[in-house]
């Protein structure tokens, strides 16, 4: 049996009792000697208390108010101490030997700084999931895409990504990081409150010559949406606001606002489509992310601060092809 007292699993909640009831036994019978933090983010559910009642061995963290996944990981983690922590949803499910691999590498690889395990779809289990996948990557412009998923197009997962490499980006659902490198990083940027936020810290981690890892002998399956579903225009909203937040923080100063002004122009055709696709709402929710973007755009690039190293994308752009090549897998991209 590995000894893993070195790691602290920290799951936030805000009103998850019923994945909390699903996920959180298998996570406590494959986490052994592991210390485990619930991370209440003002839950008006009874999370915490059927924690205290049905595993009285969980630590509890109670934030005052919902400061969302990037704040509230904040503020959860001031008072975790191990130095090796991974950061779980509530409806991820994890395997038997889960940790193992991510232990060894921390403990070996002083030059890896974050991990992500294997993501599969919880629900169909042959399948990569969404958030994370086999391990993410980005193009020039910013466009997330993982090792098993292009764009919406997700690869059945048949062996092909069974080698473990750098990425540029790990998922969110479940995150493997270093208690230094997360506070030499100052944490997630908590204006983000939710989604992308894992990427911007993983391209500040590469700024700062910090390497992101994917191990695959570690595997888990994640639900995905159970928060806040695809259908929500407040998470079309996050996605957008916070990718032109996350590209204007980061990016190359020579090609800052050329690849602005073109996401924000692909922004405006994306809002097209939702609007033949009879989704105002979701029309909307893009509009009023271009505005909270330009609220804060005076102070994120007052708040650049270098380097931007130029070789962070994997391939030129994704979406070009995916949609004028028909490049839908992962091993079709150069």
């Amino acid at each position: 049996m590995n000894n893993h007292q070195a790691f602290a699993i920290v799951i936030l909640n805000w009103n998850g009792q019923q994945l909390l009831e699903q996920f959180l036994p298998k996570l406590v019978q494959y986490s052994i000697s592991v210390q485990i933090y619930v991370a209440d983010n003002a839950s008006t559910d009874s999370s915490v208390s059927w924690v205290r009642q049905n595993f009285p061995m969980v630590n509890i963290i109670q934030n005052s108010q919902n400061l969302g996944f990037a704040g509230g990981y904040n503020e959860a983690l001031k008072g975790v101490n191990e130095p090796y922590w991974v950061l779980i949803n509530s409806d991820v499910e994890v395997s038997e030997g889960w940790l193992n691999r991510p232990q060894y590498l921390f403990d070996n690889r002083p030059e890896i700084g974050l991990i992500q395990p294997k993501i599969k779809s919880f629900k169909n289990p042959h399948l990569f999931e969404y958030a994370g996948a086999g391990g993410g990557l980005i193009d020039a412009f910013g466009y997330p895409y993982c090792q098993g998923r292009i764009l919406q197009d997700i690869e059945a997962d048949q062996g092909q990504y069974e080698h473990e490499r750098a990425i540029f980006w790990a998922s969110g659902a479940c995150l493997f990081v270093r208690k230094s490198v997360y506070e030499t990083l100052h944490g997630f940027d908590a204006r983000f409150f939710a989604h992308q936020e894992e990427i911007d810290l993983c391209w500040r981690a590469f700024r700062a010559a910090i390497t992101c890892w994917y191990a695959p002998d570690s595997v888990v399956y994640h639900v995905g949406g159970a928060t806040l579903s695809e259908s929500n225009p407040h998470k079309t909203y996050l996605n957008f606001r916070n990718s032109l937040w996350m590209l204007t923080k980061n990016l190359p100063t020579a090609w800052l606002f050329p690849i602005l002004f073109s996401r924000l122009c692909l922004d405006g055709l994306a809002g097209l489509q939702y609007l033949f696709q009879q989704k105002p709402s979701h029309t909307w929710a893009i509009i009023r992310a271009h505005g909270g973007f330009y609220g804060q755009l005076h102070t994120l690039l007052r708040e650049r601060k270098g380097p931007f190293p130029k070789n962070y994308y994997h391939t030129f752009s994704v979406v070009a092809g995916y949609y004028l090549r028909g490049k839908r897998r992962f091993g079709q991209l150069k």
